[in-house]
């Protein structure tokens, strides 16, 4: 179990990933409906992973991105898209994100991307890093 923040600006996507996330018994600590709330949730939650939609207001996912790393470069972060602009994922995954999904989501495809970031770090899992 891990504590995830969420940052999309759909509700729709939000409560769906929820739903994904109960189904894996990970809890969500925060949701952000922008990049600015995204950034600011991080620092203050420091979740153990967080799920960023490449296309939000304020800030896009790679603003974000190049921002939570910098600021903490264990950063666990999954892309979440819609598009299939390979060229902003890869800038974002060379700036240190894990992995993406593709809206619309397969429940095992997100949770196996979770499992498989979260075992690479289980030794601060649910602690404060």
């Amino acid at each position: 179990m891990a504590n995830i923040l969420i940052a999309d600006d759909s509700n729709a996507i939000r409560l769906v990933l929820k739903d994904i996330l109960s189904i894996g018994e990970h809890d969500v600590i925060a949701e952000a409906c922008d990049g600015s709330e995204a950034v600011e949730f991080y620092k203050k939650y420091n979740p153990d992973l967080m799920l960023l939609d490449l296309a939000m207001p304020k800030k896009d996912g790679y603003a974000v991105t190049k921002e939570i790393i910098s600021y903490d470069p264990n950063a666990k972060i999954i892309l979440i898209t819609a598009s299939d602009d390979q060229k902003t994922i890869q800038k974002c995954l060379n700036e240190g994100a894990f992995s993406y999904v593709s809206k619309p989501f397969d429940f095992n495809a997100v949770l196996d991307t979770i499992k498989e970031i979260l075992k690479s770090n289980l030794g601060t899992i649910g602690t404060n890093k």
